[in-house]
């Protein structure tokens, strides 16, 4: 099959054919047609598929015939880095359109935001707070909304958006059609795809294992090691860019500072860095000018770019979708990829749960030189800051150990904030 027997305006299928795109992928198959006849569809899709061209392309067909410069498409998306990337789809295959698109999304000024609603846009990407926020003060309206999508959505409930989400959909017309994709199907995603969609077409590809073109190997290793053997495997692998994932903001910007030290080109992505400071990692991560970027599970879904040889998890992540996320970022578009994890004996129930889900084992590697023995430092060797005494009859002040490179939380599945209380899902600094 070929994009031409969609019977698309001929715009599009030349800006098809300027990126390069062959034949439709599976789930482009599936869902064009579908979204071309205004059907409300549920899918779940594999990373790296082509789910955004999937929904982009129909949306653009059916904007080019009404009215302008009034908003007629939203498109609710996670995080700041998926919304870009899904506009710049947008923006690549609507060219010599004159179709119009905005990013909503908060950690920036909002003053280009409200510029772009007002001189008129048909195309909304949007994360969930700031479009309330524009919604609020009176600069977004969505009157007018003809197709809703709601992307990632599992991952939209995980951050704590499904309340922002209802306040949205109580904005919409009811006459729309919606498509939500989601890879996985809790409870509370299901009822909302009853109250949203009406009679939706369910389209399902490649989702309960990850990606065949990944090939996986796991590299046991003490917790204190786990830093000196990233930097080795970084040293005797040909690697091309590199994606590392750590469950912490902490740990992603300090092991990046660590990896640019031992001599490679490498930056960080997390929630504590500005919008500006995400931005320029990003770009520069996929212009080649950094080699390694150092993430936290921000970069899990939806980033794309081409030619990640490797997605080292330098901790194991928290559940099995999480892994399926991470390293779907390799071996995207039938190109090969690899997935190292550094593991220790916690990640034992993980490390089963991986292998059911694959149908295998999962092979085993030890790196060639590199000492496994050397012992942990050993605690009388920390440099503990002095104990300040209380200035008054008060609560006695209590310092903590000062924190050993390399190392993290004794159990990579519950990381623990500075104050000691357990982290189970990303903070609004996240977002």
């Amino acid at each position: 099959m070929n994009f031409e027997e969609f019977n698309l305006d001929p715009r599009l299928l030349e800006g098809i054919r300027r990126l390069g795109y062959t034949a439709p992928t599976p789930i482009q198959e599936k869902t064009i047609p579908a979204a071309l006849a205004g059907e409300d569809i549920i899918g779940t899709a594999q990373t790296g598929t082509g789910k955004t061209v999937a929904f982009v392309l129909p949306i653009l067909e059916r904007l080019l015939k009404g009215p302008r410069r009034r908003a007629r498409t939203l498109i609710v998306t996670p995080t700041r880095e998926l919304a870009e990337q899904i506009n710049d789809v947008f923006r690549d295959l609507a060219t010599g359109t004159g179709l119009r698109s905005v990013t909503l999304y908060g950690g920036v000024g909002a003053a280009p935001q409200v510029r772009a609603l007002r001189d008129g846009t048909e195309i909304l990407v949007a994360c969930p707070g700031r479009l309330l926020d524009h919604l609020s003060q009176g600069v977004a309206h969505l009157d007018g909304i003809e197709v809703l999508v709601l992307d990632e959505a599992d991952r939209m409930l995980d951050m704590g958006f499904l309340p922002d989400i209802k306040r949205i959909l109580a904005k919409l017309p009811s006459h729309r059609q919606t498509m939500l994709f989601s890879a996985t199907f809790p409870q509370e995603i299901e009822q909302l795809a009853a109250r949203t969609l009406h009679d939706p077409k369910r389209i399902a590809i490649g989702i309960s294992r990850p990606a065949y073109t990944v090939a996986h190997a796991l590299y046991p290793v003490p917790q204190h090691l786990k830093t000196p053997l990233l930097l080795e495997l970084l040293r005797k692998t040909d690697t091309g860019s590199v994606l590392v994932f750590t469950r912490t903001k902490h740990r992603a910007e300090r092991l990046s500072k660590q990896v640019a030290h031992a001599g490679f080109r490498a930056t960080s992505l997390h929630g504590d860095r500005t919008q500006g400071q995400r931005q320029t990692a990003l770009n520069g991560f996929k212009s080649g000018h950094f080699q390694v970027m150092v993430a936290t599970d921000i970069a899990a879904r939806g980033l794309d770019v081409e030619g990640i040889s490797h997605v080292i998890n330098f901790d194991m992540p928290a559940t099995a979708d999480d892994y399926i996320h991470r390293i779907g970022r390799t071996g995207r578009a039938e190109h090969n990829g690899d997935a190292f994890t550094l593991v220790t004996p916690d990640d034992r129930d993980m490390i089963r749960a991986l292998e059911k889900i694959i149908g295998s084992a999962l092979p085993q590697r030890k790196l060639d030189g590199f000492d496994y023995s050397q012992p942990a430092p050993a605690p009388s060797t920390q440099v503990r800051p002095p104990r300040v005494k209380p200035a008054s009859a008060g609560a006695e002040r209590h310092t903590q150990p000062a924190h050993r490179p390399g190392q993290g939380p004794s159990r990579p599945g519950n990381p623990r904030r500075k104050n000691g209380s357990p982290r189970s899902r990303p903070g609004p600094a996240e977002r």
